[in-house]
């Protein structure tokens, strides 16, 4: 017995996608519809956890192109078992951790920044009298995670 397919507009009531993401991804590679016999674009249930995979990790600012290799990594012709989806997320898991340090460092480091009260740049964290970090590398190296911690 075939798997009940979903029609589009369902399927953007349960993702709260717009129909217009739907074409954008499936442009893209990222979802492929089937087609009912009036050329309508169907989905099975499992493109809703896919759908919503890309919807979230478009919201953690992963590029298209990121999520796109990320599916690419799912069987096709089946639908994705809790092992897929899990060796997916671990793909995912060295970017996150540094994306929750590097937050984590800027959070801390502007709570003391704003509420400090030092009121002398001699006792800031973040003041660079005469640009001497750029003898250790480019970038915001003092909030930024630089690849040498």
């Amino acid at each position: 017995m075939a798997a009940k397919t979903l029609q589009i507009g369902d399927v953007a009531a349960r993702t709260g996608l717009s129909v217009s993401a739907f074409r954008f991804y499936e442009e893209r590679g990222l979802v492929h519809p089937d087609r009912s016999a009036g050329g309508r674009r169907t989905f099975v249930r499992a493109d809703l956890r896919r759908l919503s995979f890309i919807r979230i990790t478009q919201e953690l600012g992963f590029s298209i192109a990121q999520i796109a290799d990320a599916l690419d990594s799912l069987p096709q012709g089946r639908t994705p078992t809790k092992a897929d989806w899990s060796k997916l997320s671990t793909a995912f898991r060295t970017d996150l951790d540094r994306r929750i340090e590097t937050l984590t460092r800027l959070r801390d480091r502007l709570d003391g920044c704003i509420g400090c009260g030092c009121l002398s740049l001699d006792a800031c964290h973040l003041y660079n009298p005469a640009d001497r970090e750029a003898a250790s590398g480019t970038g915001a190296r003092l909030v930024l995670p630089t690849g040498d911690e």
